[in-house]
């Protein structure tokens, strides 16, 4: 990986994480006055929508960089698939220590796979290049 390379990781991660607070501050702004005041079944949804809209807030930072014009263009289910499990699993992990550890668990679980998609559509772009190299050196 060249440094070129490495920023643009940097970045993308960077913007990731900031739309998933946006998302996140969103999402506390309708939860909060369920949460205090709402039947139970209106509390436990608020709770399970809570790794949805912040991986939905991961995606988003990612799909901005997909719109570039020159950048790898990923399907949707790509993007979308690596931040929601990042942000479930950080919730299932947490959820029984309490509710503020669940916010570290969802943002650091879903910066981290971010940076794992991310190194991996990386990786395999090195290979995809190499291989066509290897092929037009052949012929």
């Amino acid at each position: 990986m060249n440094l070129k390379c490495l920023f643009g990781l940097f970045v993308r991660v960077i913007i990731s994480v900031a739309f998933a607070g946006i998302f996140y501050v969103g999402w506390m702004a309708v939860a909060i006055p369920v949460l205090k005041s709402g039947p139970l079944f209106a509390k436990a949804l608020c709770w399970l929508s809570a790794p949805v809209v912040t991986g939905t807030g991961f995606t988003s930072g990612l799909a901005i960089f997909e719109l570039l014009p020159g950048t790898r263009k990923s399907k949707l289910r790509d993007i979308v698939l690596w931040p929601l499990v990042g942000c479930t699993i950080g919730v299932a992990v947490v959820f029984l220590f309490g509710p503020m550890l669940i916010v570290f668990a969802m943002f650091a679980l879903g910066a981290a796979s971010i940076l794992a998609k991310e190194i991996v559509n990386i990786k395999n772009q090195s290979k995809q290049t190499s291989g066509a190299a290897g092929r037009d050196e052949s012929t």
